[in-house]
């Protein structure tokens, strides 16, 4: 039977035995599923999600909490029993609580922080101190410090009593009576070596690590750059605070790429699941975008207002315009959207402008050139089939095609610019949309497409009339 066959079975299973009420048998049930088959359970019976939860161990509810959406975690501390809830906030590891109370209004995070544990509420309180999108929010003080004179022996003998406590055990750090940050080991270093054999003889004080004040993209970079499952948080005074584990930093990278998602649409982030959200809260994050889209788009009809004697001796260029600033709306899309996506994933930086610049302008006339040869032959077609635009088709098929050049051309380095721009200015380069690239290359489109027709057609089709 395959895996897919036998997930459909333990649905309908348990879609029988839920009915029965019979606690023993549903935690029995529950205790044999590993927990991404208890959240998927969740979801598929939501109407029993709280009961599914009180049903678990302690320790396999809050491994199940942990990853469950942002709206279905607020639902069940909404409808747990007071006690409950207090033992499954306990048991979170302090990054994972934290990053559930973050989510929360003010007031519900005040009511929940007076059920944790005295050890568990200053942990916690520290954590939330931190400033938001911080690294200090992401890390947990669940790890395992040794002094430098300890030999490979004692370490491991400290392992056995405190490792289940830890968030990780693969990584050890190191740190003088005072709580200075020396360096991390990994696990593997440690069992392979002598046990008399002391720790500051197998660190190689090679270490890599974040400040707690640090940016979560920071951290995202770092774990990116470097074969880590868990990092150091440090201070300025060098003092080890924490850790910050891979699989934190996977739910921050997958959120940010959520947001800049949102953001390259042209809309405001969005700060929960769609359908969660109020439709007047949805409303306020797409209508301000909207707006300043709809006031750039208004520059469109000054524009054509500017150049309106050419077209009401040219009528024909009017039929063209559409053609026209698509085309370089696309291409800056296009660019935008490349780059972006490069400097989220660090291929690019500030100082690599030149180089984009300098790629840009060539993808741009090569660009531009198929779609310029495209637009003349498709009007000398058109002509010599239907006869549309006698006599002057040649002169306008050139000037299509001379314009889409530089269209295109300005819409791939207008697109790839302004995401280094912003982000030299400290904006976030998402913001550069693909929506606002393309109303502000839907404007000086227009002006080139003009300017172009003038110069080319002044002596022909401008001249008559």
């Amino acid at each position: 039977m395959s895996s897919e066959a036998e997930h459909i079975d333990a649905k309908e299973h348990f879609a029988g035995i839920i009915q029965s009420e019979d606690v023993l048998v549903i935690r029995e049930f529950l205790n044999n599923q590993n927990i991404s088959e208890v959240a998927e359970l969740i979801y598929e019976f939501p109407d029993y999600e709280t009961q599914i939860i009180a049903n678990l161990s302690i320790h396999r509810a809050s491994s199940t909490f942990k990853i469950l959406d942002v709206p279905t975690q607020k639902r069940i501390i909404q409808e747990l029993p007071a006690f409950k809830t207090a033992e499954l906030l306990n048991d979170l590891s302090a990054d994972d609580r934290t990053s559930f109370l973050e989510e929360l209004p003010s007031e519900v995070v005040k009511e929940l922080i007076k059920t944790l544990d005295p050890e568990e509420r200053k942990i916690t309180l520290s954590l939330l101190g931190y400033p938001e999108h911080s690294v200090g929010r992401l890390m947990t003080p669940d790890y395992i410090a040794v002094e430098k004179d300890w030999t490979v022996k004692e370490v491991i003998e400290h392992i056995r009593e405190v490792g289940k406590d830890s968030e990780t055990i693969d990584v050890i750090y190191v740190v003088d009576d005072k709580g200075l940050f020396i360096d991390d080991v990994r696990i593997r270093e440690i069992i392979l070596a002598h046990p008399d054999k002391k720790i500051e003889d197998v660190i190689d004080n090679r270490y890599i690590a974040l400040n707690v004040n640090d940016d979560q993209e920071t951290a995202s970079e770092a774990f990116k750059m470097n074969n880590r499952v868990a990092l150091p948080v440090l201070d300025n005074n060098n003092i080890l605070l924490g850790i910050v584990t891979i699989d934190d930093v996977l739910w921050i990278t997958q959120e940010e790429f959520s947001e800049d998602i949102q953001k390259i649409g042209g809309t405001e982030a969005l700060d929960e699941p769609y359908l969660e959200m109020p439709i007047l809260r949805l409303f306020k994050k797409r209508v301000v975008w909207l707006i300043v889209l709809f006031l750039s788009e208004m520059l469109t009809a000054t524009a054509m207002a500017y150049f309106e004697d050419e077209i009401a001796r040219a009528v024909v260029l009017a039929l063209f315009v559409p053609l026209i600033i698509s085309s370089g709306g696309n291409s800056g899309s296009q660019a935008s959207t490349l780059i972006i996506q490069a400097m989220a994933l660090g291929e690019i930086t500030i100082a690599d402008w030149f180089r984009v610049i300098r790629r840009e302008l060539m993808s741009g006339l090569m660009l531009g050139a198929v779609l310029g040869i495209i637009g003349f032959t498709r009007i000398i077609l058109w002509n010599m089939i239907f006869h549309t635009y006698d006599p002057h088709a040649v002169v306008l098929a050139i000037t299509v095609g001379f314009s889409l050049v530089g269209v295109v051309l300005w819409g791939t380095i207008a697109g790839s610019m302004l995401p280094i721009v912003l982000k030299k200015f400290g904006a976030d380069p998402a913001t550069s949309s693909a929506p606002f690239v393309a109303t502000l290359v839907d404007v000086t489109g227009l002006v080139i497409y003009f300017s172009v027709a003038f110069l080319i057609m002044h002596n022909t089709l401008l001249s008559s009339a």
